[in-house]
């Protein structure tokens, strides 16, 4: 990701913002050196949904292949519990 200093953003702003719309570039904006803010792409509504519900299908099917493997009648907790006495 690009760093755009806030004097260099207010003279190349025109320029900028084309980039971040036609590259999909982004950018963080800097006040003396440090980071302030990012200027990024807005995603489509749909493009964003269709992600969002790609990585949704993704957990369930992870969460599936756990509990193929998972041993019967251990909780969660119990297991987190077994490993943090084991350290």
């Amino acid at each position: 990701m690009t760093e755009v200093g806030i004097r260099e953003l207010k003279t190349q702003a025109s320029d900028i913002i084309r980039r971040v719309r036609e590259n999909n570039e982004s950018y963080i904006v800097t006040y003396r050196g440090r980071p302030v803010a990012k200027l990024e792409p807005v995603q489509d509504n749909d493009v964003q949904l269709a992600r969002d519900l790609s990585i949704l299908e993704e957990m369930d099917r992870l969460a599936e292949e756990i509990t193929k493997h998972w041993p019967k009648g251990l909780s969660a907790a119990d297991a987190v519990s077994a490993d943090r006495r084991e350290l």
